[in-house]
This record gives structure tokens, sequence and C-alpha cells, in this order.
């Protein structure tokens, strides 16, 4: 029980525990969306863009629908 509470301790009450909560956090996050998008990408892998599809990075013109801005 008291290596329960040392780790929690550890874990919460020093800036080490804290900094290897954050790091473990954005490793698991990292592989959860790296396993999302492989099964994503196998399933949609035979998509071919359509007409109606959109892509958030396909504009070429710039961050503004307005040339003035995008000088």
């Amino acid at each position: 029980m008291d290596l329960i509470i040392g780790g929690f301790n550890w874990l919460f009450g020093t800036r080490t525990g804290v900094i290897a909560l954050l790091a473990g956090g954005i490793v698991l996050f990292f592989i959860i969306s790296a396993v999302l998008e492989v099964r994503t990408r196998a399933r949609y892998k035979n998509h071919e863009k359509s007409p109606d599809d959109w892509d958030l990075f396909d504009d070429e013109s710039g961050w503004s629908e307005f040339e003035d801005d995008n000088k």
C-alpha cells in the first residue's frame, strides 16, 4: 500500500512526476491518433477525390479569399 501511495505522491507531488505524467499523456494520445489514422486509411483506401470533396490545405490562394489580405 505504501508503494502505491508513494507512487501517487511522486507522480503528482514532484516536478519530474508531473513531467512524466504529461509526457505519458502525449505519447498515449499520439498512439491513439496513429491507430485511428491507420484504421481510417484502411477503410477509405480506394477513395478518389470528387468535386464535392473539400480539403483544408487544398486552397493555394492563401488564408483569405481577399487578395489584398494575402499580400
